[in-house]
């Protein structure tokens, strides 16, 4: 997705909890247009966990016939954006002719290296019934040594993912290593996505990382006695063991990595060098970003 204004950091709520919480964040809701995201990456509480430096859940929303998601092209330098779905689809259009269906379960993996402009449209027969659009995008920052790497996309359909049941809890390691099992999708820094589908009163230990956090899409979790209350990211510490316990029928991602050093942040740039993204904004501005393939006729311009 694209940002409409140059900072996207929202204000949130952050309070602590027991030695392995950090901090729990509730973010606050953005109306982007066409439908509401919950952010809690990067937000004034905390700016980063492992690469992952952005965090939106979309929806759910519901769409009459006739709109949509309709995100005009738009640029990124420097990061990596990943798409997955829990309900509808996304049609992915970028300047290196990627076409691509996100469904339910996909990975999309976009990297943006040294530049690329993509657009997420629906496709007609989508667009011109009612239907409806939930998932989560997040975007990672890669390490210095790849920022201006040529850019790439990748698709990995939902299938491809691998699963894992844990103390009876069905898990999908969507990217990095964890219970046992190794996703397929490409990484560039040690990363952690993990999702878990748990029954009221199911318990599970959360696999180690430098850096990590869960984010409850549906439902909630109590962590010793520290509840976490439905669309809160809980920011972990780095303690052995940690055990998480749904209140409720639950959702929730596990997102982490190895730490980062610092990034800047304007409109869809980030990068290491505040240079550079200054230099984006001048290339957004003279049109010398690549077009999207067959998506040449609009563009969303720098805020």
């Amino acid at each position: 997705m694209s940002i409409e204004t140059a900072n996207f950091e929202l204000e949130s709520e952050s309070r602590s909890g027991c030695e392995a919480i950090e901090a729990i964040i509730e973010p606050q809701q953005k109306d982007l247009g066409e439908f509401m995201v919950r952010r809690t990456l990067p937000t004034s509480a905390r700016k980063m966990v492992g690469p992952w430096i952005f965090f939106d859940h979309m929806g759910p929303a519901s769409f009459p016939a006739g709109s949509g998601v309709n995100v005009r092209p738009h640029p990124h330098i420097n990061l990596a954006t990943v798409t997955y779905l829990f309900e509808g689809e996304i049609l992915h259009r970028d300047s290196l002719g990627s076409l691509a269906t996100i469904t339910p379960g996909d990975i999309n993996l976009m990297v943006a290296g040294k530049g690329i402009t993509h657009s997420e449209r629906e496709r007609p027969e989508v667009k011109n019934v009612p239907h409806k659009l939930h998932g989560l995008q997040l975007w990672l920052a890669l390490p210095e040594k790849d920022e201006e790497i040529e850019p790439a996309f990748y698709h990995y359909p939902a299938a491809s993912i691998p699963t894992a049941t844990v103390e009876g809890v069905t898990l999908s390691v969507l990217m990095g290593t964890a219970y046992g099992v190794t996703s397929p999708v490409k990484t560039y820094a040690e990363t952690l996505y993990v999702e878990a589908h748990m029954q009221a009163g199911q318990r599970v230990t959360l696999p180690n990382a430098e850096e990590r956090a869960i984010y409850v899409a549906k439902g909630g979790l109590k962590i010793k006695d520290t509840v976490i209350p439905e669309f809160a990211m809980v920011i972990l510490s780095t303690a052995d063991g940690v055990v998480i316990e749904a209140t409720a029928d639950s959702r929730i991602a596990l997102i982490g990595g190895e730490k980062m050093t610092k990034r800047f942040i304007e409109w869809n740039f980030i990068s290491s060098r505040k240079d550079r993204i200054e230099q984006a904004k001048r290339d957004w501005l003279a049109g010398n970003f690549p077009k999207v393939v067959d998506d040449e006729d609009e563009f969303i311009p720098l805020p």
